[in-house]
């Protein structure tokens, strides 16, 4: 039998209200017993219980001793557990309370969500995601509505408080406020606790609670301050949220924000906030310092004197940037499709964080089944990736492009072997765009790192079915999703735009084999040199290169971006060669490939050069090279690979020290 205690709550906001609080505590079920099947509160994602998909009880470890339940995964997808606590109802007025306490190992994982209705599945209301030591909180639409600490292999309590007849949320830490926003989503239906990789933590001590929310009436409160920034060094401009949490419309008040030991004041007038209704008040500007800070803002002086709540006036909390390692960015691939009917959640994620972190992160949207595939591109992220969207950050695990946070915090605070200086020229009539990434080392390194080069386009545009954006956002009933609720549930092509777009990778998705010398000391340069032809439809305006050094284990160790204009400015320089797209089809071609016991090389000279054709396998090894001498004019070199056993290789052809590199599938 499951431990609830159904009790009678008071709630004070102008008004006594009774409300029913659940408790579970895990202590009346047997030890290794699955919790579904003995509870009418607790289910699974699939609903079927007493499987892999539920949830055993524990005695290793407990809050309120003797037992909990305990998640874990080591798959990169996550699962199977998925565990339900159903709510009884939809809720969406008054104050809900959720509570439970967690402990979760050191240097581990542990997420949980809110489902928005009863049919799990649909709307994602919250994700909590724990990580090292780090508590990120988003809503499906906004990144980072609450960052913090927790302590790694101890227990906490985690709280989270949704106002909903105000759309103001809380989170509290072991008792301490630790964030406070307006959620995009405004209903409550469930919790889901589901292990992501890398988790491992026990749930005790499960609560929740909901009370009606009576108006005072006048009140105005804080309820959201966004500084604007998360990292040490960014300008950060501070919006302050202002809700009529009252009866009365409210035309006045004064705003104070105070951070870093400094008072920064704005007073607005001559306004009519209708009850409910927000106000957002944008603050004058300043630098976010490293270290923790506590800020405090302070409303006043609510239509000429005070209101009928004075303690939700003061909304005080602490950031603690973070510090970026010098020359640090972050690469996040996006796998996406004009097909996919979530991918607009993608879309936005991507912009988002373009806006928020543009000078630390660059985003590539990787297209499938539609008019802007890259095939090579396609196939490599294929790889990384359990379904559509995906993002992986730096090449790392697959993770919902909502979730993107904690990778790209983590990875940009990992000192990069190199920094990347793009640099380019341009010709605008033969529309050949030759590039140079050039890598300066910080730290030593050798042959297994590798360098590539990809071409994005923002503002892309186009007509014909294939253009259309499948929408699953269309007319709300998924949630917000940054406009597309507004939208068609296709989405014609005259009214999408898409950003991010890649449009080249070069030399490969696994980089240049040869990018390096088999020693690599700190100070030292090396540069490869790309050749791309731009199509007439590419808006060569728009076109950011991005240059990716690649780790032995094929993580992205750092990038750089630059625009054409931008690497023009920065000088092109003269390295390890190689050519990209058109020019490179006009010039080589193999085939057949995938190839089985021979595959041919075909080679179209326009001038007399030195040809030397060798076979790498993927970490670059030669296995075999021959040195053809002078050729000129269209010749064909034959290859026998039936000694090779299958797998990827790479075929590179020097042409007068120029490198082409082609990527060979034996079979």
């Amino acid at each position: 039998m499951k431990n609830i205690t159904f009790l009678f709550a008071t709630f004070c906001s102008f008004g006594i209200s009774f409300g029913q609080l659940f408790s579970e505590n895990f202590d009346s079920y047997a030890v290794g017993s699955y919790l579904g099947p003995q509870s009418s509160s607790w289910s699974t994602w699939s609903g079927t219980e007493g499987n892999a998909e539920d949830v055993t009880i524990t005695n290793n470890n407990a809050n309120s001793a003797p037992h909990s339940i305990y998640f874990s995964s080591t798959a990169a997808t996550g699962g199977p557990q998925d565990v339900i606590l159903k709510f009884g109802q939809v809720y969406n007025s008054g104050i809900f309370t959720f509570e439970s306490d967690f402990y979760v190992n050191s240097g581990k994982t542990g997420y949980f969500n809110f489902q928005a209705n009863q049919t799990v599945g649909q709307v994602w209301a919250l994700n909590v995601n724990f990580d090292s030591g780090n508590l990120y909180v988003d809503d499906g639409i906004t990144t980072n509505l609450v960052s913090a600490s927790y302590p790694q292999a101890a227990w906490f309590s985690l709280k989270i408080e949704a106002n909903l007849t105000l759309h103001i949320w809380k989170a509290y830490l072991d008792g301490v406020l630790v964030g406070t926003w307006t959620n995009g989503i405004n209903t409550l239906a469930s919790t889901d606790f589901f292990p992501v990789a890398n988790s491992q933590f026990y749930v005790d001590d499960v609560i929740f609670n909901h009370v009606p929310y009576v108006l005072p009436t006048l009140n105005a409160l804080v309820s959201n301050v966004a500084l604007g920034g998360e990292i040490a060094g960014q300008t950060a401009t501070p919006v302050i949220s202002i809700q009529n949490g009252g009866a009365t419309a409210i035309n006045s008040f004064d705003v104070s924000l105070s951070y870093n030991g400094i008072l920064y004041n704005s007073s607005v007038s001559a306004q009519n906030i209708a009850s409910i209704a927000s106000y957002n008040v944008t603050m004058p500007s300043f630098q976010l310092v490293p270290g923790n800070q506590t800020y405090t803002v302070v409303i006043s002086n609510i239509n000429g004197g005070n209101d009928d709540l004075a303690e939700d006036n003061t909304l005080s909390g602490s950031i603690n940037p973070v510090v970026p390692a010098p020359g640090k960015m972050v690469i996040g691939e996006e796998a996406t499709g004009t097909w996919c009917q979530w991918c607009p959640r993608g879309a936005v994620f991507m912009d988002q964080f373009e806006t928020k972190y543009n000078q630390f992160w660059e985003g590539i949207a990787v297209h499938n089944g539609d008019p802007m595939t890259v095939v090579e591109y396609d196939s490599g992220i294929g790889a990384f990736i359990g379904g559509y969207p995906s993002a992986i950050v730096d090449r790392g695990t697959d993770v919902d492009p909502s979730g993107m946070s904690p990778d790209f915090f983590a990875r940009l605070q990992i000192p990069p072997v190199a920094t990347l200086i793009n640099g380019a020229t341009w010709d605008p009539t033969s529309r050949i765009l030759n590039v140079s990434v050039k890598a300066d080392f910080a730290l030593a390194a050798n042959s297994s790192y590798k360098l590539a080069c990809v071409l994005t386009e923002d503002g892309v545009t186009g007509t014909g079915s294939g253009y259309n954006q499948s929408n699953a956002y269309a007319g709300g009933g998924n949630g917000v999703m940054g406009g597309f609720e507004s939208l068609p549930s296709s989405v014609p092509a005259a009214q999408m735009v898409y950003d991010h777009v890649a449009r080249a990778i070069a030399p490969s998705f696994t980089g240049e084999v040869n990018s390096f010398p088999a020693t690599v000391l700190a100070g030292q340069s090396h540069t490869l040199n790309i050749s791309f032809t731009l199509p007439a439809t590419w808006d060569e305006n728009s076109i950011n290169i991005i240059g990716l050094l690649l780790d032995p284990q094929g993580r992205i160790d750092n990038a750089g971006k630059a625009t054409i204009a931008e690497a023009v400015a920065n000088g092109y320089v003269a390295g390890l060669s190689t050519i990209y797209g058109e020019n490179l089809e006009k010039i080589m071609t193999v085939y057949p490939n995938p190839a089985s016991s021979k595959t041919t090389i075909h080679l179209n000279l326009e001038s007399q050069a030195s040809v030397v054709l060798s076979l790498l396998d993927v970490s670059g090894k030669v296995l075999s090279s021959k040195n053809y001498g002078s050729l000129n004019g269209s010749w064909n070199l034959d290859l026998n690979t039936s000694n090779y056993t299958a797998g990827v290789y790479f075929i590179t052809v020097l042409i007068d020290g120029n490198k082409i590199t082609k990527q060979l599938i034996i079979e």
